[in-house]
């Protein structure tokens, strides 16, 4: 006998219900996936829009979004602040001396390609190590600042010697705020410090002037600010004693007859090790003029590293010259 396979209508409506609500809840799926995505790519446009940064600088306003990864220093006092927040370049420019980067950030700067000259960087070389944030100075690079730009995300300080300045903005560029804010507190620590214990040991003779010399082989100069002398009145120095007009950045002494102009407490000289160079020295400083001076007769003169009280120009550079004068004065640091 042939089975009855009929169901009857009541059961094919029922798989034709159970279908559909099968489809239904499908397509809802669907959509409860295509909200989530795209809630996940608004959440996404929002992350990258909050990281986005507007960075002011001395040549206008720059955008840069994230971390950059790959930065390319173009002063030495960036290279400088850049190894100090613990960040490798990509590029930098040459060092005046010591080439071809300075010795006390050698070890740090081990395998990094030059770039070119602080003064003439090469941006056929930059452009090949694809940036994605460059560190450069209006001083140095106003007229390439626009090509630049047209590299990476471009920065720019006023000058070169401004170490603390320096850390700001690349600590706001490199997105590394709370690395930066760290260096100028450990900073600010220091010279209150230093303050503190320079005043207890010269006690009424504070405070003391100071004078920066440096030697050329015709000539010599009182550095009255820049990176060295900007430091030393941050520490409470005052300048030379017979100094009349205080807004100088560099006093050029052409003769003998002007070493009185560096009469001062304590006199820092640096000097390029050069055959010349020695014989202005020796001769200036044999001079009855020169033996007449304060810190020449209190032998508070001090021959000091060019590279540190000059040329480093960083926040690491600051703090060994804090250093150095910590240990001319025999104070515990």
């Amino acid at each position: 006998m042939q089975a009855n396979t009929y169901a009857g209508p009541g059961k094919s409506l029922f798989s034709w219900v159970a279908i559909l609500l099968s489809v239904l809840l499908f397509l809802a799926g669907c959509g409860n996936n295509s909200a989530g995505g795209a809630e996940e790519a608004e959440a996404e446009l929002a992350a990258e829009e909050e990281t986005a940064r507007e960075v002011t600088h001395a040549m206008g306003t720059t955008t840069i979004e994230g971390t950059p990864e790959k930065i390319v220093t173009l002063y030495q006092g960036a290279t400088d602040a850049a190894v100090e927040m613990g960040v490798k370049p990509v590029g930098a420019v040459e060092s005046w001396l010591q080439q071809p980067y300075y010795e006390y950030l050698s070890a740090d700067m081990e395998g990094v390609p030059v770039v070119g000259e602080e003064t003439q960087p090469n941006l056929e070389e930059i452009a090949k190590l694809e940036p994605d944030l460059i560190i450069a100075s209006q001083i140095r690079h106003e007229e390439i600042y626009e090509q630049l730009s047209q590299i990476a995300p471009t920065v720019v300080h006023e000058t070169v010697y401004d170490f603390k300045g320096t850390v700001e903005m690349m600590g706001e560029a490199m997105n590394q705020q709370e690395k930066a804010d760290e260096l100028i507190s450990a900073w600010d620590d220091r010279v209150a410090d230093f303050q503190s214990k320079i005043q207890e040991k010269v006690g009424d003779r504070w405070p003391m002037h100071v004078t920066v010399a440096n030697f050329r082989e015709d000539h010599a100069r009182i550095y009255v600010t820049g990176f060295a002398g900007s430091i030393l009145t941050e520490l409470g120095f005052e300048g030379p004693k017979n100094m009349t007009d205080e807004s100088l950045e560099i006093v050029k002494l052409t003769d003998k007859e002007s070493i009185p102009q560096m009469n001062a407490d304590v006199i820092y000289a640096f000097m390029e090790d050069t055959d010349a160079v020695k014989k202005t020295y020796g001769e200036w400083t044999s001079h009855p003029l020169w033996t007449n001076l304060d810190a020449v007769k209190a032998d508070q003169v001090y021959t000091v590293d060019e590279i540190i009280w000059n040329m480093g120009g960083g926040i690491r550079a600051a703090n060994l010259m804090l250093d150095d004068i910590y240990d001319r004065f025999e104070l515990e640091k």
